[in-house]
């Protein structure tokens, strides 16, 4: 029993780090491109760690299902290490998109994890607490993140914000060495060209949220990949992401519903602060408070979540979910220059509410609609899907605030698209079918 106790610190770390890493950067790359020069690479610095994370996530997955949690866990673990002090000691930037790719894949292999290992170790009740304390990390370092990087470029040096990380990995390593697993892997042929064709496409298909020339080429190119990748995962043995897996239809549904509802609002977390300074003259510190809001509200359904699915199913908490964040896009909608803290804080408490239980419930769906040997594929796609869908519509945000004539009209057409995506999400989640999780044993450990 202890040893589960050692796994989910390990696992409570690993989420520190990757989150606080995926948002750390925004305050200190500037400083960080003055220093090293090589200001023409200033957005991949972000742009390789998302694109590699996001890649990993379903690779990493099924990965898991074939050679077991532990293994793949830890060896996520020690990429982000390695690639943390590469990016500590980069020279040049050119090298620092590198290493943050490598940081990248580490991240993207570790993501996953908390959601399968506690689909393997927890209850269907208990999930929804655990999944709650992650989520809110998530949130909270969204604020704290960008702060704790502005400490450190200011009494140290920008390298500490990667330096950082090496002790909490080893001691993220350490803690995993108890945990015994109770998962039996599946052993299976690795389908290495279905990664590298699946590595391809989503790469090149993701390069359109950030590039502005060659779209056409990067789409077709992506395109192109993606067929072949679907094409050979039909045909292959043991495929990375099996085709049935999109057969069963509550699976398919959800993860399309995770898509669409992150195309929607997600992308609101990137745009409020930049309101609340430009529009509302709020501080840098004050600008990022109203994003606790999501956080508490997102905390506050995810701990019942697990046993609502017990006893309501999982179509009708996604119909409630996906109504919350339809009010939420309401609200946004009339969001204007008079709109205070409060009013800015409340809707991102209700987008809270909304994100937290369609997360949850799609999370525990995703576990307990499929086999134990698909487990960690079916929830990495979620967090895949989600991903993705963050990534389409914080661009396509980022596109209506850029070819606005003022940031408060940008932001209210960006919003307006955010409510529009909010109904099509609504009406995805209503071909889901009436289902309930069934209450499980607690594993032993």
């Amino acid at each position: 029993m202890k040893s589960k106790w050692f796994v989910m610190a390990s696992i409570v770390l690993a989420v520190l780090v990757s989150s606080i890493d995926s948002t750390i950067t925004n305050t200190t790359v500037p400083h960080i491109v003055k220093e090293l020069g090589g200001f023409e690479l200033y957005a991949w610095s972000f742009v390789a760690y998302m694109i590699t994370s996001t890649v990993l996530t379903p690779i990493a997955g099924r990965l898991s299902d074939i050679f077991g949690r532990k293994k793949v866990f830890a060896t996520g673990i020690a990429v982000f290490l390695i690639g943390s002090t590469l990016c500590g000691s980069a020279d040049t930037m050119l090298q620092l998109v590198l290493f943050r790719a490598v940081q990248g894949i580490g991240a993207g292999i570790m993501n996953p994890f908390p959601a399968i290992i506690a689909g393997d170790l927890l209850t269907v009740e208990k999930r929804g607490t655990v999944q709650a304390l992650f989520s809110g990390m998530w949130g909270i370092s969204a604020v704290i993140a960008p702060l704790l990087g502005a400490v450190f470029v200011e009494y140290a040096s920008w390298r500490w914000i990667f330096y950082v990380n090496i002790p909490v990995c080893l001691l993220a390593l350490l803690l995993l060495i108890p945990y015994k697993e109770k998962y039996e892997p599946k052993r299976a042929q690795i389908d290495y060209w279905g990664a590298a064709l699946f590595t391809g496409s989503i790469s090149l298909l993701l390069l359109l949220t950030v590039v502005e020339t060659n779209l056409v080429i990067y789409a077709a190119g992506g395109i192109i990949l993606l067929i072949g990748f679907v094409a050979w995962e039909r045909k292959h043995p043991s495929p990375l992401i099996p085709m049935t897996l999109f057969r069963n239809r509550n699976v398919a549904w959800m993860i399309a519903n995770s898509f669409l509802a992150c195309a929607s609002l997600f992308g609101t977390s990137s745009y409020v602060p930049l309101f609340m300074q430009e529009v509302g003259g709020y501080s840098l510190f004050e600008s990022g408070l109203p994003l606790l809001g999501e956080a508490i509200g997102w905390m506050l359904v995810s701990v019942p979540a697990g046993r609502w699915v017990i006893k309501y199913g999982y179509r009708k908490l996604l119909i409630y979910g996906n109504a919350l964040l339809v009010g939420c896009g309401i609200l946004a909608v009339f969001l204007n220059e008079n709109s205070g803290f409060w009013y800015v804080f409340s809707f991102m408490f209700v987008e809270g509410l909304a994100f937290g239980l369609i997360f949850t419930v799609t999370t525990i769906g995703a576990q307990e609609l499929v086999g134990p040997h698909q487990k960690g594929i079916s929830t990495s796609m979620q967090f895949f899907s989600r991903n993705i869908g963050a990534a389409v519509g914080t661009t396509l945000m980022g596109a209506f605030l850029t070819k606005a004539p003022e940031t408060m009209t940008g932001i209210h057409q960006l919003l307006m698209y955010g409510f529009w995506m909010t109904l099509i999400a609504f009406v995805s989640c209503l071909f889901i079918q009436s289902v309930r999780a069934v209450r499980t044993e607690e594993r032993a450990m």
